[in-house]
């Protein structure tokens, strides 16, 4: 009797602890693939170590080349295009301790002996109508006089409306500082947008940009902001020549910022949200 009892409990627990697996294994099952599914569902996204890879360490911020030509000063870096005679880009980091109220001694310009086909003379905007117009400030580099002296290289200048270097673009370049003192630093990649059938000067044939466009990164890459700003005067706020990078690398044949992540790249380029810039 005993013996039968004995046997009819340890079924009963048996039975009881094969259904306790079944349960276990169907909710382990079950959450599986709810976790697939979830995992289907959600966009592609930059992994940490994508992030932790552009965040720390140097960061190679110079875009792409459609010349080969690309030249690296102490303050900055350019891109030049002989067929143009300027540069397609002018690359530099942009910091608090690199503008500030000293007053230089305004150097003259001079053709840049780094560029092996020669820039521009500086003669060929003499009387021309155009200002000497820089794509890196020079007040964006007063840290010294060596770094401002740089500037005016011809090799960093394009022809440029005087309305339009002294007004909007200055304004530009005004907000650009107040941004990288904002957001402890800038990237910066910044020229005209060179094209077929442009209007030229001189006797080198200077040509003469329709648009001029800027392209910010905060260094800690958490955002970007492209501008692209007609070649004339103009009063209009700065946020109505924000333009999603996509745009400026279809207009110049030039790609930015080519060392983020794909994800990364992607969704910031593809963005023209002005309103987390501060104006």
């Amino acid at each position: 009797m005993i013996t039968t009892r004995l046997f009819l409990t340890a079924n009963k627990f048996l039975f009881f602890g094969l259904m306790a697996l079944m349960v276990i294994g169907c909710k382990q099952q079950s959450n599986s693939d709810t976790q697939e599914q979830t995992v289907a569902e959600q966009p592609v996204v930059a992994s940490e170590e994508d992030v932790e890879e552009v965040v720390s360490g140097p960061f190679d911020f110079f875009p792409t080349s459609t010349t080969g030509a690309i030249v690296t000063r102490d303050s900055y870096a350019f891109s030049y295009s002989e067929e143009h005679e300027q540069s397609e880009w002018v690359a530099y980091e942009l910091d608090a301790d690199d503008f500030s109220n000293r007053n230089f001694d305004r150097p003259f310009f001079i053709e840049d002996p780094k560029v092996k086909t020669h820039s521009a003379d500086w003669r060929n905007y003499k009387n021309s109508g155009y200002d000497k117009g820089h794509l890196c400030p020079a007040g964006d580099r007063k840290a010294s006089y060596d770094s401002y002296k740089e500037t005016f290289y011809t090799s960093n200048i394009s022809p440029q409306r005087h309305d339009f270097n002294e007004g909007v673009w200055n304004r530009l370049e005004q907000k650009t500082r107040y941004w990288a003192r904002k957001y402890d630093g800038l990237y910066v990649v910044t020229g005209g947008v060179l094209s077929d059938n442009l209007k030229t000067i001189g006797k080198e044939d200077v040509s003469v940009p329709n648009y001029f466009y800027k392209v910010l990164m905060t260094k800690d890459k958490s955002k970007i902001i492209g501008f692209l700003v007609p070649h004339k005067d103009s009063d209009a706020p700065l946020y109505d020549f924000v333009v999603d990078v996509d745009t400026i690398e279809k207009m110049t044949g030039i790609d930015f910022y080519t060392k983020l992540s794909d994800g990364i790249e992607t969704k910031m380029e593809r963005s023209n949200d002005y309103k987390s810039w501060s104006f």
